[in-house]
């Protein structure tokens, strides 16, 4: 989930709120919020549990909830990854650390703390994006975490290397949940084994990967493979243009008559330049949403 930022650069719950509604209205199957595309890291402690708690409240139960709580450091993540649990969300995602280069002893000994923090029962998936955060969240370490903490279930890994993706569905003899960061590989991802993936294109156009998802579970082959292409031109829309990819969702969720208000400096909304090239796009994905 993206989060709406005020013209002062403030949060606006009343917004994160209409973006819950929507979403859950659409037929997704689970809310991730203050995540990468949420611009997690140009928000406070307080903004982003005043966020997760409104994301958990506005969705009334219709939707699970698993929050992002990953931080620069671990003081900040156990008390996120807390606030997750009492908050009411179904589970949490963690990202590895970033910036600062780990090995992987302390990769390890960094996500066994976070997991003993929260109780045994409490989903806990880990997360990758190695290309932002500078470290990798190896195969070998996940089986580890996996074996000796219960509530470690799974991955999200945000870096279009199938490769890596086929030996990540391996860990714990195949029970490890993986789902796919790199969105518009949604069908090729869930052919070799994945269990969904985490869409920021779907805070604008929910509709185009929750039919995509139908068509999978419903084994309609041929019709999940046409989605796949809707799906794919969706994300090249939406995120290979000049300029952030969230200020592009934005951009893309006024023009369906949601006003999710700006992006956080240093980030910046669309010129308008921008935003008239973006239009001709968003105008061919909504003639496959109508």
């Amino acid at each position: 989930m993206i989060t709406p930022f005020d013209e002062n650069g403030a949060v606006d719950l009343c917004k994160v709120k209409q973006l819950t509604t929507f979403l859950v209205e659409k037929g997704v199957d689970c809310l991730y919020p203050t995540g990468t595309t949420g611009e997690m890291d140009s928000m406070t402690l307080e903004e982003r549990k005043k966020v997760a708690e409104a994301v958990v409240e506005s969705s009334q139960g219709r939707c699970p909830v698993y929050v992002h709580v990953g931080c620069m450091t671990l003081k900040d993540t156990v008390e996120l990854a807390k606030h997750a649990v009492e908050t009411g969300a179904e589970g949490i995602g963690v990202v590895t650390p970033i910036y600062f280069k780990v090995n992987q002893r302390e990769m390890e000994s960094y996500f066994s703390d976070i997991a003993d923090s929260v109780p045994d029962h409490f989903p806990i998936y880990l997360y990758n994006i190695p290309q932002l955060s500078g470290n990798d969240l190896t195969v070998s370490i996940c089986e580890k975490l996996a074996e000796r903490h219960p509530n470690i279930v799974g991955i999200k890994y945000s870096l279009p290397d199938m490769e890596r993706t086929v030996e990540y569905t391996n860990v714990k003899n195949g029970v490890f949940s993986v789902i796919q960061g790199a969105d518009h590989l949604l069908y090729p991802s869930m052919s070799i084994g994945c269990d969904g993936v985490i869409s920021g294109c779907a805070n604008v156009f929910p509709e185009i990967f929750v039919k995509a998802m139908a068509c999978i579970r419903e084994k309609d082959i041929e019709s999940a493979k046409k989605q796949q292409k809707k799906v794919f031109d969706t994300w090249k829309i939406l995120c290979t243009g000049d300029g952030n990819a969230m200020a592009y969702m934005k951009a893309g969720l006024r023009m369906r008559g949601m006003d999710m208000g700006h992006m956080r400096r240093p980030l910046m909304d669309l010129t308008k330049e921008q935003e008239a090239e973006f239009a001709c796009g968003f105008e061919k994905i909504m003639e496959w949403v109508e």
